[in-house]
């Protein structure tokens, strides 16, 4: 999708966010930084409201902070917030590994096995984006073999709000190839229809996911910084 074509759809503000939350999650708006409506705006081709309509989805989502006076920003998560949703996290997908270790089937391994196909091959190529990409499918394939839809809601929630810094978490060195070894013991685990092992083996791989976002480099914000902005954002 290019970016710079003015849109004509009627949902106007939904097609902008899906357009900003791909910019965010492919780092071109990074953590903490100002984001510029009217540039946004200009860029494609339609006027600021549907700009702030936008953001207020992106803000419900977590992945925007909306200051009053100053603007937006994308979100920076905090690392007591990161600690504490993964402290939920590893509960929640360690039991979503159980259900699915239990209810797989035959489809449900093949689907998994075609997934963790894509991370091997990522793991090859060294494409960190692959391996991400392929690492969250093999994820929601998990959840959505334990057959608990509120499970899986209350998963993909928290997910969305920390994904920029599990992305960043495969950069930490190392972790590209640990994931990949934690992965392949998962899949057994599931295949085996071993219950007590996919927990214990998912738990295990969100917290050594949590060290890896604390070794992994920090990059710093594009764009202007707060500190250099208007005391209101104009309008």
């Amino acid at each position: 999708m290019n970016d710079t074509l003015p849109i004509t759809r009627k949902a106007l503000y939904q097609e902008v966010a899906d357009r900003l939350r791909q910019r965010i999650f492919r780092h071109e708006l990074a953590p903490g930084q100002w984001i510029d409506e009217q540039v946004i705006a200009a860029e494609l081709g339609i006027s600021r409201t549907p700009v702030r309509e936008a953001l207020k989805v992106l803000a419900a989502e977590g992945l925007v902070t909306l200051s009053p006076r100053r603007g937006s920003f994308v979100t920076q998560i905090s690392d007591k917030d990161l600690d504490d949703i993964f402290s939920v996290l590893i509960l929640l997908e360690g039991h979503a590994a159980r259900l699915a270790a239990e209810r797989i089937d035959e489809a449900g391994k093949a689907r998994l096995n075609q997934l963790h196909e894509r991370l091997e091959a990522a793991f090859r190529a060294q494409d960190i984006d692959g391996f991400f990409d392929a690492n969250q499918a093999f994820h929601r394939e998990v959840q959505r073999l334990s057959d608990n839809r509120w499970l899986l809601a209350t998963i993909e929630d928290l997910r969305q709000k920390i994904k920029l810094s599990r992305h960043r978490s495969l950069f930490s060195s190392g972790r590209l190839e640990q994931s990949l070894m934690e992965h392949r013991a998962l899949l057994q685990a599931l295949f085996a229809g071993d219950s007590d092992a996919s927990e214990r083996l998912m738990r295990e791989h969100l917290t050594h996911g949590r060290a890896a976002i604390h070794a992994a480099p920090r990059t710093e914000p594009a764009g202007p910084s707060a500190a250099h902005l208007p005391d209101k954002a104009s309008t």
